[in-house]
């Protein structure tokens, strides 16, 4: 009975940590944000980004938040395995600033998505985030010249790996 009630107390540790991470990234509250992970780390599997430690991280919430002032998230469901808390969400936002050399479209996107909050008991490790990177383009892209959309295609296609390596 111990030990499912240790899991439950854990289960619900990790969920007010993943609800208040998400509470705070809305409010653009990035310092509480970055106070939920001893050592911030983020992953994005579409375009094969990495954030490391918190002036990555924060550096990486600034660039989003000046394409995306509005961004915000939904959350859909939560699930929760051994390590994580699995969550599903919409995200949102309206593009006012450059995205990877796409200059603002003023266009809306909605995007479902799924993130991982990996933790390591009740430390929270890493998010890892799932989405479709289409999806979003498409909306964003929608009713644009040719031009503007074969430059955020080439944005979109761009080598990440020697972008981060310029970037250090």
């Amino acid at each position: 009975m111990t030990t499912t009630t240790t899991c439950a107390d854990l289960r619900t540790l990790r969920e007010r940590v993943v609800r208040d991470h998400f509470a705070d990234e809305i409010r653009q509250d990035f310092d509480a944000v970055l106070s939920t992970f001893p050592h911030p780390h983020y992953e994005l599997i579409a375009s094969g980004a990495v954030f490391d430690g918190n002036d990555d991280v924060r550096k990486y919430y600034t660039q989003s938040r000046v394409a995306f002032p509005d961004q915000r998230s939904e959350i859909i469901q939560l699930r929760h395995t051994d390590d994580a808390v699995i969550v599903e969400f919409w995200l949102l936002g309206t593009h006012r600033g450059n995205l990877n050399g796409l200059p603002p479209t003023g266009r809306p996107f909605r995007c479902r998505m799924i993130a991982l909050f990996l933790f390591d008991g009740e430390t929270l490790a890493c998010e890892r985030i799932y989405y479709d990177s289409l999806t979003m383009m498409q909306q964003l892209l929608a009713g644009l010249p040719a031009g503007q959309k074969a430059q955020a295609l080439a944005g979109l296609l761009r080598d990440t790996t020697a972008n981060q390596a310029a970037a250090a």
